[in-house]
């Protein structure tokens, strides 16, 4: 590993300002030239790695996967420049990749918490409802500081996507949570679950496409942010299509889902509520996809400096990481242009630093 390191380029510390004058030594960040000759000098526009706020770093369409699958799904997410992982429930434990110094940072949140036999297969600790708190303070304990419950999912008995919980067990399950110093997110698709989300004071949404405007006055004065993942509400065009012979309502349900997602997040934006980027990736999404998921929020109308900043630096701090600072953690990613005037320059990024070394 090269001990020390130039950044030659323009240094984003935030959206709207740069400086120059850049050095990683012995793995920590300064803006302070040092006094030995840099060991490699690397030349380009210069920002805190990506965050990928939705991703599944050991889980498989099956569930959990083996330890090479887990640690080759974390080097496809590193080598696309996702430095720091919120892991968004994993049906593996992956606290052994937290001490690699190849993996991307991974904030873990347990596994997710579903209602029984209202989730995919394998993938869930499934509950009913008078045992939700008791899951939730076990996978509060077992994680980071997040907690994943899924809110919704199709209710075959009706025929449509349905609440998983009801009101008051959602509503002791967050409280039990915050008792445990974590934060809650919730997987969402339909509307209804919102409103009990919101009640339940939750502290993020996931997915979050059945947002109406009158959800949205209530997620801006909450502060509770948004994780679209658009890359992967695009497959429910083929999720309706599988579901339409037996579940017609269902499949039109999700279908109108689909057709308002880019509106709804640019409502969102809009109105002030903070939108984060993630993938979803490890079931049916592949990893290493941090650039099409940033670029899809771009292609729904944010600006591309706000696209940009739902991986960057206002997703960094949220989760409590460093971005550019004096002493940060040297995990950067370089691209040959400004991003924020040519978005697609973060498809092929020009080098990725993780801990000083240079991995890409």
């Amino acid at each position: 590993m090269a001990r020390i390191i130039e950044f030659s380029g323009t240094v984003l510390t935030a959206p709207d300002q740069e400086r120059h004058g850049l050095w990683a030594v012995d793995g920590r960040l300064t803006f302070d030239r040092p006094l030995e000759r840099a060991d490699v000098v690397l030349d380009g526009w210069v920002l805190p790695g990506f965050v990928d706020a939705h991703c599944h770093i050991g889980l498989g369409p099956g569930g959990a996967v083996d330890d090479d699958v887990a640690h080759a799904q974390a080097m496809t997410d590193r080598n696309a420049g996702t430095l720091l992982v919120r892991d968004a429930g994993a049906a593996s434990d992956t606290r052994w990749l937290q001490q690699s110094p190849d993996a991307p940072r991974i904030i873990r949140a347990g596994r997710h918490i579903a209602r029984t036999r209202r989730y995919l297969r394998n993938f869930a600790v499934e509950v009913e409802p008078e045992d939700l708190v008791e899951a939730v303070r076990k996978q509060a304990r077992a994680g980071d500081g997040w907690v994943k419950l899924v809110g919704d999912w199709i209710d075959r008995d009706a025929g449509d996507l349905a609440p998983s919980f009801p009101a008051a067990a959602v509503r002791d399950a967050v409280r039990a949570a915050h008792d445990e110093g974590a934060r809650v997110t919730a997987h969402c698709f339909g509307g209804d679950t919102l409103d009990d989300m919101l009640d339940a004071g939750i502290d993020c949404v996931e997915h979050a496409t059945g947002l109406l405007p009158r959800h949205i006055p209530r997620f801006v004065e909450q502060q509770v942010p948004i994780v679209p993942t658009l890359i992967n509400i695009a497959t429910f065009p083929d999720i309706a299509a599988r579901a339409e012979a037996r579940f017609p309502r269902y499949a039109a349900h999700m279908r109108g889902l689909w057709e308002r997602r880019d509106e709804r997040v640019l409502e969102a934006y809009e109105a002030g509520v903070q939108v984060f980027a993630g993938t979803d990736a490890g079931s049916v999404i592949r990893h290493g996809r941090i650039a099409d998921e940033i670029l899809a929020l771009h292609a729904a109308g944010l600006p591309p400096v706000a696209a940009l900043d739902a991986a960057c630096w206002s997703a960094r701090r949220w989760l409590g990481a460093d971005a550019l600072a004096e002493g940060a953690s040297a995990d950067v990613v370089l691209c040959s242009e400004d991003p924020r005037a040519d978005p697609e320059t973060i498809r092929d990024l020009k080098g990725v630093v993780l801990r000083g070394r240079i991995v890409r």
